[in-house]
């Protein structure tokens, strides 16, 4: 399991670098970001559900099922994203209200 960010959509923000638990995300001398060892990513997905612009791709290993896919998140006020691409281009989307989710 490990991300690739997306420098073109990124929009410096820095949400991604404060979030990562392993301090694995950097921004380089145009403030994007970027991570210099992907092989070390958790598998958290914390920046993804930071990321609101879609710019952090979380690549599904086979040990999980991933078998080449990726999955990547879009948010806006009240709700969360959840892209699934797989290897093929076949594309899912799970809605997530952000209000509802932790009602219970």
């Amino acid at each position: 399991m490990s991300i690739r960010i997306d420098k073109d959509k990124c929009v410096s923000c820095g949400k991604c670098t404060d979030v990562c638990p392993g301090n694995l995300i950097y921004k380089d001398k145009n403030k994007k970001a970027f991570i210099k060892y992907p092989r070390d990513c958790w598998g958290c997905t914390a920046c993804l559900k930071e990321c609101g612009v879609g710019a952090i791709n979380y690549y599904l290993g086979a040990d999980i099922g991933g078998k080449g896919g990726y999955l990547y998140t879009e948010k806006d006020k009240d709700y969360l994203y959840w892209h699934i691409v797989n290897k093929d281009g076949e594309k899912r989307v799970i809605t997530i209200n952000k209000k509802e989710s932790n009602k219970y």
